[in-house]
């Protein structure tokens, strides 16, 4: 499964003209890999030892290529860097207010948010994001726990 999303999400690239390097192809995998919704500077750690003469800059804009290209959602949380999310399918985040450890979750049924907004208020939705706050197992076990 994960390779035929590396290829359609190549392919995707391709048909917008982008060429595909080594360290593309690199970053791209690892988002499509990863879970952990990494900041860029989680994925220039990770692949740096692969490629010792990548830059952040590198990873910077290659993200920019691919959020372009609608294969990567950016997502800011108040925090000062950006996490990125491949951008598989709608899904919606469970975030840890302790550790901020961010995981996904599909639900069906908020698909309708949307139309509901529409209809609610007259305004042309064009997407939504919804977010839920608490504090993951990790942390719950080993008492990690922010007071609000």
């Amino acid at each position: 499964m994960t390779e035929e999303r590396i290829k359609e999400a190549i392919n995707t690239l391709k048909e917008s003209g982008v060429r595909i390097t080594p360290q593309r192809h690199a970053i791209l995998e690892f988002l499509i890999v990863s879970m952990a919704h990494p900041t860029a500077d989680d994925i220039y750690k990770a692949l740096e030892g692969k490629f010792p003469n990548m830059s952040v800059a590198t990873v910077y804009n290659n993200l920019r290529v691919f959020k372009k290209a609608g294969l990567v959602k950016e997502l800011t949380y108040g925090d000062s860097s950006s996490r990125f999310d491949f951008a598989s399918s709608d899904h919606y985040h469970v975030i840890c207010s302790s550790c901020g450890k961010i995981v996904d979750f599909h639900y069906p049924g908020l698909d309708e948010v949307e139309a509901l907004a529409e209809h609610v208020t007259g305004f042309s939705a064009q997407n939504h994001r919804m977010e839920v706050y608490g504090v993951c197992p990790d942390c719950r076990e080993h008492g990690k726990i922010l007071k609000s």
